[in-house]
């Protein structure tokens, strides 16, 4: 099926790198945004967000004429043969996961639509979505309109990467010649197809992230108990993931998972779980696993620095993950308030994240793209995301930089422990005992 008409709603992460990645396969592909300072970008040339890879997809289906936007849904369907919906599904504040974007999105497909053409929910939904929004929508427009579940499963720094070697492609559809149509969309990627009922096809989102989620914060509760118990979760770890039952991945203790899956996930499936009438008890134990993790991270400056009030306190990194520059639940953002709200003066650096950071941060806090800037001064840095330029920071310049006791937290577990005392500084990681030059 090449050469199809497709709209994608909402240029977020992954409308942007779908509309992107199918333009780039041949597809004529509309991409709707209603925010007019991001439309201005991307009609201009620029990428509203960084994804490794991206621009270059973008700049090269923009000039070909594949890859157009506009902020009119209305005039994009009368074109439409496939509408990809991939707009914003947040957090509620009691976990529910909010639809408000995906309901208004699909008032409008129902109401414009003058011919029939097939519905594809990329947005993260909860399991039962699909089968309400046809029923409530999309049974009741003046045309056939068919309904498929295709979550995505991208991750953010290594997308477009991702969109090319999925390690699957799921389509949930009650039909199975419009499932067909839609993964044609994808003759072109080699990865397995599994078609199955939509329901079943949310599902498959919503356990998958709650299972890595889960791996994390098992991983971190072994962390805290070897601290106890005086083993090392650097030797752990690597050693429980050379199980082919178990797998090396999401194995590393820290700080925690951030972003906007995992998190908004997790407390979306235990609202699912809960209103349904069930309690995940595994998984609200995750959530709080994960929340105490930055807690901790708190507690470990504290009892190292001996208070924090008036201490000067250095974090590194602000995205939640390197190759990125998506704060959303980032796990620094928290440690950062929570240092400042028990008076700490911190300073902080990122490569990429800085601007988003700015509008979420107290304004006493100094931020640099330049680490050394935001270290000197300082009696203690955190490591918060490992940005592969801090790790390979002259941290004997670093200590030339920063005051005593020089202390390190790292909140990745990524940096050198044994070089880092032997320069003289305090070090203490995760799952691991403190380290300092006796």
């Amino acid at each position: 099926m090449q050469n199809v008409k497709i709209v994608v709603v909402g240029m977020g992460y992954v409308g942007l790198v779908a509309a992107c990645c199918l333009a780039r396969s041949g597809h004529q592909v509309i991409g709707v945004e209603s925010a007019p300072e991001k439309l201005s970008k991307l009609r201009s040339g620029i990428l509203p967000l960084y994804e490794e890879g991206l621009e270059e997809v973008y700049r090269k289906t923009v000039e070909s004429q594949h890859l157009s936007f506009t902020d009119d849904l209305r005039e994009a369907i009368e074109v439409a043969d496939i509408i990809m919906i991939a707009v914003g599904t947040p957090s509620l504040p009691d976990g529910r996961v909010d639809l408000s974007q995906v309901y208004e999105v699909s008032g409008t497909i129902c109401e414009a639509a003058d011919h029939p053409f097939i519905v594809v929910m990329k947005s993260t939904v909860p399991p039962g979505t699909g089968k309400y929004l046809i029923e409530r929508f999309f049974s009741k427009a003046r045309v056939p309109i068919s309904y498929v579940s295709n979550p995505e499963f991208l991750r953010e720094g290594i997308a477009v990467w991702d969109w090319y070697h999925p390690d699957r492609i799921v389509v949930g559809c009650d039909d199975a010649r419009t499932a067909e149509k839609v993964l044609e969309l994808y003759s072109d990627i080699e990865a397995p197809k599994v078609t199955m009922d939509i329901t079943s096809a949310e599902m498959v989102k919503y356990a998958s992230n709650a299972f890595l989620a889960t791996k994390i914060s098992f991983i971190n509760e072994i962390a805290n108990l070897c601290e106890l118990v005086g083993a090392d979760i650097k030797a752990v770890a690597p050693a429980v993931g050379m199980d082919k039952r178990i797998g090396p991945h999401f194995l590393q203790a820290g700080l925690g998972y951030g972003g906007s899956c995992f998190p908004k996930d997790t407390k979306g499936l235990d609202f699912v779980s809960t209103f349904n009438g069930y309690s995940f008890n595994l998984l609200k134990a995750v959530i709080e696993v994960n929340a105490k993790q930055r807690i901790l991270a708190v507690r470990k400056l504290h009892k190292l620095l001996g208070g924090l009030v008036g201490r000067r306190i250095a974090v590194l990194g602000l995205a939640f993950k390197p190759n990125t520059d998506d704060i959303r639940e980032a796990p620094a953002i928290d440690i950062i308030r929570y240092l400042v709200d028990e008076g700490a003066e911190v300073a902080a650096a990122d490569p990429l994240a800085i601007r988003n950071a700015a509008s979420q941060l107290p304004p006493c806090v100094k931020l640099s793209p330049d680490p050394y800037e935001v270290l000197h001064g300082a009696q203690a840095v955190l490591l918060a995301t490992e940005w592969p330029q801090f790790i390979v920071l002259d941290w004997g310049k670093v200590k030339g930089l920063m005051r005593e006791p020089f202390v390190i937290v790292d909140g990745r577990n990524a940096l050198d422990p044994e070089k880092l005392t032997e320069l003289g500084f305090i070090y203490c990681g995760f799952g691991v005992l403190p380290k300092f030059r006796g």
